[in-house]
């Protein structure tokens, strides 16, 4: 009883109301995207036209389509859950075995809680595409969170589902689904880039010689500031990324629903080779 992780924020008793919230909480918060999308798919209309018109509206009808993959895959991930306790808990309530299982419990909120913010944050870098104030990149980076998120969700579900459930067979196709909306929105946000690059192209044929020289070597100039700070962005990726896994205890789920700690990495294949001595 003691050597079982308890939730620093999260009462024993309380997990069961926690995730029945937290549920709900990221259905709604699904819910107002789906919304915030349409009022700016709207807006999109009012304000633009021709060709940004066109890449808004790309963008913001493969937003929507993955809304509501992720709406759908949330129901699923409920049913499931709900299947789950009933077949498990036998004679004791749903709280107490909510809270004998409380590692599976904390997976399922920190897994739900990891879905809605990304249906947020998506829906945010979409507003700021459309109104010319954020960067596509963001857009991209959100459909990879979600995705993962997915994948966070349906590794939570499947450890204590029976493996012949129909709603864990559903909720697999869901995930698979919501990983080729995301997919979509990537694409039509790339191709929608190349579009607005293309159409704002700079025009040098007024230039003189010397101004096309110095813009020329400026160029150069940045272009060397960006492959420096490029490499400075990638190893901070990496230290973030180590630290990220030291956190999250770099543990493996067990099929039967325990964690075990996952192997150390090999160092020796790592290291780089000796470099040979002069003689």
């Amino acid at each position: 009883q003691e050597l079982r992780p308890k939730s620093l924020d999260i009462k024993q008793e309380e997990l069961g109301d926690m995730v029945e919230k937290e549920m709900a909480s990221t259905s709604e918060a699904i819910e107002d995207a789906v919304r915030r999308i349409e009022e700016m798919m709207s807006q999109a209309r009012n304000e633009s036209s021709g060709v940004k018109l066109e890449v808004n509206e790309r963008i913001l009808n493969s937003c929507t389509d993955l809304m509501k993959a992720i709406r759908l895959l949330v129901m699923t991930s409920t049913n499931l859950q709900k299947e789950i306790v009933e077949s498990g808990r036998g004679a004791a309530t749903t709280q107490e075995f909510y809270a004998k299982n409380s590692r599976w419990t904390e997976g399922l909120i920190s897994a739900s809680k990891a879905v809605g913010w990304g249906a947020t944050q998506l829906v945010e870098s979409a507003d700021r595409v459309v109104l010319h104030t954020g960067k596509y990149e963001e857009l991209i980076v959100c459909s990879h969170e979600i995705a993962a998120s997915t994948a966070q969700l349906v590794a939570a579900s499947k450890v204590k589902a029976d493996k012949s459930s129909r709603n864990l067979g559903r909720l697999q196709e869901c995930s698979r689904n919501v990983n080729e909306m995301a997919a979509n929105v990537v694409a039509s946000t790339k191709s929608g880039q190349e579009q607005i690059e293309e159409k704002d192209t700079m025009d040098f044929s007024g230039m003189s010689l010397i101004k096309l020289k110095k813009e020329e070597m400026e160029t150069q100039v940045k272009v060397l500031e960006l492959e420096k700070r490029l490499e400075g962005e990638r190893v901070r990726l990496g230290e973030l990324r180590k630290q990220h896994y030291a956190l999250a205890g770099a543990y493996d789920t067990a099929e039967d629903g325990e964690a075990k700690p996952a192997p150390a990495p090999r160092r020796g294949i790592l290291k780089k080779p000796p470099l040979a001595q002069k003689p």
